[in-house]
């Protein structure tokens, strides 16, 4: 089998390629909507602690707190109140993703110089305007770059979900580790997540580049 693994996975792929495909865009599509969602709260908050810093140390540090928890401990608390199935993995991913959201909301408001904040406010501008206008542009490359942390570590999230019965592409990784000789599998399962992590780590941190401001300078001069 060892010798033949290359061709036998290839023959699996155009053998089962509808319901590979299937697991392939559940899985993609529980990480993009735990992220999502978790963008949706962790951004706003990101910038609530970057205006009132005492909040910071609090909210990071709960944020940090949910990261430790391993993953499948976290699955089976959530499963006791919200059942088996997709719903609980996308809110695990929602937990995970926070932490890599907020810290990069609030590094990168923090992290804009003071004197364009200044400058900004001798023109009149309210506060904000300033949020919109001088803050978020200039900071919103940090913000992606921790929106593609949190995709990358919400894909490995919802490999674990199979365990609580979402259909992802752990479910052959899971199937694998049960066989006798299950190396074909474990491939089958682990090689797409790979593609899906590869594919979002690339058009992120592409995204990230050209959000840049100092690479927007330095494309504008040229």
């Amino acid at each position: 089998m060892k010798g033949n693994l290359f061709q036998q996975l290839i023959e699996y792929f155009q053998t089962n390629a509808g319901y590979l495909w299937e697991l392939f865009l559940n899985h993609l599509l529980m990480s993009v909507y735990g992220v999502l969602f978790a963008a949706i709260i962790g951004i706003p908050i990101g910038i609530i602690i970057a205006r009132y810093s005492k909040l910071s140390g609090a909210m990071i540090t709960i944020a940090n707190i949910i990261q430790t928890v391993p993953v499948i401990a976290m699955l089976a608390i959530l499963m006791l109140g919200m059942g088996l199935g997709m719903n609980t993995v996308i809110f695990t991913v929602f937990l995970y993703a926070l932490l890599p959201i907020i810290k990069n909301t609030y590094t990168g408001i923090t992290g804009v110089d003071k004197n364009i904040i200044d400058a900004g406010k001798g023109m009149g501008m309210t506060r904000n305007q300033i949020l919109r206008m001088i803050e978020l542009p200039l900071s919103l490359s940090v913000i992606i770059g921790g929106l593609r942390i949190a995709l990358v570590v919400a894909i490995g999230v919802v490999a674990v979900g199979s365990f609580i019965g979402a259909p992802t592409l752990g479910d052959i990784i899971i199937r694998g580790t049960n066989a006798t000789d299950g190396t074909l599998f474990i491939l089958a399962g682990a090689l797409p997540i790979v593609v899906i992590v590869v594919i979002v780590d690339i058009l992120l941190r592409i995204l990230e580049k050209r959000l840049d401001p100092s690479n927007r300078k330095t494309i504008q001069s040229s």
